[in-house]
């Protein structure tokens, strides 16, 4: 029997995937890690089981892996935190989490990393194949994570991996992008931010856990058009300052990847190809 485990269930992302998972596998398939189990009452309801633990924790880890068959990891710690608190969770808890899962029996681990680990100034859209060492220059969240890539890589051999590097996500009710806007506002206008919708980041995460041709590939997930800092302040009716127009982006291709590969591979095509359409469709 298939036994799903699902790490980071009531993060931005887990919250939106989770719902959609129990319809694709069906509740009683399914399994999550949780520090506090009321959080997702409604999922506990609906039949998933819930484990409570902390992911950081061996014994946790060992007792939700118990009969599992697949591991999906999404949990993370974004910002706000410290340093040695994502380093925790991105990269040490995952890599212990892979190593577990071996010895658990586990055939197949998912893990979510970011399009943020390519290295800057390749001058064209990220490939799957190029290093996934972002440099001493970039902050905690994708060091952390290519490091974690690093870890479960060496399990490649017992270890059915597969890795999802998604954009900046957004839409159902994330705050993500309007929390963007100070982030933005010294960018120059036409600055891109990559993104990649939840309903898209969750399709490739069902792709990447049951489609057989996904064992020990990568793939980089991203709506078809990058949003530009002018477009972030539009879309949030926040008035467009005068002296970023005409600032130069001195790395324009930052965070652009090819979604080549998982189209290719896996069938996998946006439903919500901008962020415009997924404001259209009233899908933010």
């Amino acid at each position: 029997m298939t036994k799903i485990l699902v790490t980071g269930a009531t993060g931005q992302v887990g919250r939106r995937f989770l719902p959609r998972l129990v319809q694709w596998a069906g509740a009683d398939a399914v399994r999550v890690l949780v520090r506090d189990a009321a959080a997702v009452e409604g999922l506990a309801r609906a039949g998933v089981e819930v484990v409570a633990g902390d992911l950081r924790e061996p014994g946790d880890r060992v007792k939700a892996l118990a009969g599992a068959t697949i591991v999906v990891n999404v949990a993370a710690a974004f910002r706000g935190v410290p340093d040695d608190e994502a380093f925790a969770v991105n990269r040490d808890a995952a890599v212990a989490l892979g190593r577990e899962a071996v010895e658990a029996g586990v055939r197949r681990f998912v893990q979510t990393s970011t399009n943020l680990v390519y290295p800057a100034g390749l001058g064209r859209p990220a490939l799957e194949s190029d290093p996934a060492d972002p440099g001493p220059a970039a902050n905690v969240y994708p060091a952390s994570k290519a490091q974690a890539e690093a870890g479960l890589r060496e399990l490649a051999e017992q270890l059915e991996l597969t890795v999802v590097r998604p954009a900046f996500v957004y839409g159902e009710g994330d705050s993500h992008l309007r929390d963007a806007l100070p982030r933005v506002a010294q960018w120059p206008a036409h600055k891109r931010l990559p993104v990649v919708h939840h309903a898209d980041l969750s399709q490739a995460l069902w792709r990447a856990l049951s489609m057989p041709g996904a064992a020990g590939r990568t793939y980089n997930v991203l709506d078809d058009a990058a949003i530009t800092a002018h477009d972030i302040r539009a879309l949030h009716g926040v008035p467009q300052p005068t002296d970023t127009a005409d600032q130069v982006d001195t790395d324009p291709w930052h965070g652009v990847a090819s979604t080549a590969l998982i189209r290719a591979e896996l069938g996998w095509r946006p439903l919500y190809p901008s962020v415009w359409t997924a404001r259209d469709a009233g899908a933010l």
